[in-house]
């Protein structure tokens, strides 16, 4: 199979071509199917016990120092070469083993501010104070334990099998996914000028709304384009009695807010998508009093970085001109808050057609699944833009066999979504089929021995 690379999207929003005929090498090590199982069965209790070490002590975005340390020491036990606090808390192991391609696999390792109510016995009771002095709970409810055993677990299974491939294995913990600043950071810190440079980018990412042992995938735009957008809105305050002596910026956000719906339905081409959300509304502090200004705090979801353009664009022209049409004497403030900003994660469509041909021959046809494209964030795309390689990010489904289905009945409860308090995955089984979904996918892509 060959490929043909001809649009790449960079973080800066500029628009590159470029043309490759080398060929993707992703074929599947059938001779190395049992030994991948027989590891994998010897694993088994290990990595479930790091899974729930893990799960009772997360570390929120930027945090991270014990989750760094216990990747660092696990990749070094096994042969790696290790480079740690790249970009912060970021861990790079590195199995050099020849010549051949290098393959970049990425685990993140931040957690959130949620209180846990799964009702697990080992279940996060961690506590912390944020900068602003409030005392949250921490909780991995996005699944990041799962996607650092599979990490290690993977990184375990590329060593004992070095024998069988050449090429470099480069292993990325990375810190502060979840505010979108990890890959970047990594990036700005060196991370492919003082290490290694990729030829390809995989990671994986738990489903919860997919058993666990499936395994689902998105050929091209998987997920989106994150923007947050703070403004606020200036007025003249006064009694609530006599409006007509105030310039009301509540009345401004109200109006502000409709029209704000009107940039996706009317600007954008139909067929291309686009979400604005507003997410947060402050203004005031009594019934009778109008305030002299009011804030929105606004999420813009996109794919393309000409989509994002006219959101962010539109979003300032509705904003600033009903402001202005209802008598504001100062325009707004409209600030988008670039430094937090997650480009999004395109899947190569040739890597991905030849990752989704491993992957039914590991997991069974039956177990792999399209997936259509989700206005989630994800910086793992950033890895792939920087270094204008073929990437591939694929969901993993991580729910009891017997509670999806039951889910699947008419009139039955929601599954707990990522990032809800009670999100509970089955770690065994989700673990497993990472583990061998992810070194399957890397051995098909390194050089055979």
């Amino acid at each position: 199979m060959f490929r043909i690379i001809t649009l790449v999207i960079v973080s800066s929003g500029s628009l590159l071509t470029a043309a490759t005929a080398e060929p993707i090498r992703a074929a599947y090590r059938a001779d190395l199917a049992d030994e991948v199982s027989r590891k994998l069965s010897r694993d088994a209790d290990d990595l479930l016990a790091y899974y729930k070490d893990l799960h009772l002590h997360p570390e929120l975005s930027l945090q991270e120092v014990e989750s760094a340390r216990k990747i660092a020491t696990r990749l070094e036990a096994v042969g790696y070469e290790v480079t740690t606090k790249v970009g912060g808390h970021g861990v790079v192991g590195l199995l050099r083993n020849g010549e051949g391609p290098t393959v970049l696999i990425r685990g993140d390792m931040d957690a959130l501010p949620i209180v846990e109510e799964t009702g697990l016995p080992f279940k996060s009771e961690v506590r912390v104070k944020t900068e602003d002095g409030k005392d949250v709970g921490v909780m991995h409810a996005c699944g990041h334990d799962v996607h650092q055993t599979c990490l290690i677990g993977t990184a375990g299974m590329l060593a004992h099998l070095r024998q069988h491939w050449s090429g470099t294995v480069m292993i990325v913990g990375q810190p502060a996914e979840e505010v979108g600043a990890g890959a970047r950071m990594m990036i700005e810190d060196g991370l492919f000028e003082r290490l290694d440079r990729a030829d390809y980018c995989l990671a994986l990412h738990v489903s919860s709304s997919h058993p666990a042992g499936v395994v689902a995938y998105t050929p091209g735009w998987a997920m989106a384009n994150v923007d947050s957008v703070d403004i606020t809105i200036f007025g003249r305050g006064g009694h609530g009695s006599r409006p007509h002596e105030t310039v009301d910026p509540v009345l401004m956000a109200a109006q502000t807010i409709v029209a704000l719906q009107s940039v996706v339905s009317r600007r954008l081409d139909p067929t291309e998508p686009g979400v604005i959300t507003v997410g947060s509304v402050h203004a005031g502090s009594k019934h009778n009093i109008i305030p002299k200004d009011a804030k929105l705090q606004i999420t813009v979801r996109s794919y393309g970085d000409k989509t994002r353009r006219v959101l962010l664009n539109g979003i300032r022209d509705v904003t600033v001109n009903t402001c202005r049409a209802l008598g504001a004497k100062r325009d707004p403030q409209i600030v988008v808050r670039d430094h937090e900003f997650t480009p999004s994660t395109f899947n190569d469509p040739d890597l991905t057609e030849a990752a989704v041909g491993v992957l039914r021959e590991v997991l069974g046809s039956e177990n792999v699944e399209y997936r259509k494209p989700l206005m989630v964030g994800e910086d793992f795309g950033r890895y792939s833009r920087h270094l204008e390689v073929p990437g591939f990010i694929f969901w993993l489904g991580s729910v009891e066999r017997d509670r999806y289905e039951a889910s699947c009945r008419p009139n039955a409860v929601p599954l707990p979504s990522l990032h809800s308090s009670k999100y509970e995955p089955d770690p065994a089984v989700t673990i497993e089929s990472g583990v061998r979904a992810m070194s399957s996918l890397a051995l098909s892509l390194l050089k055979a021995k």
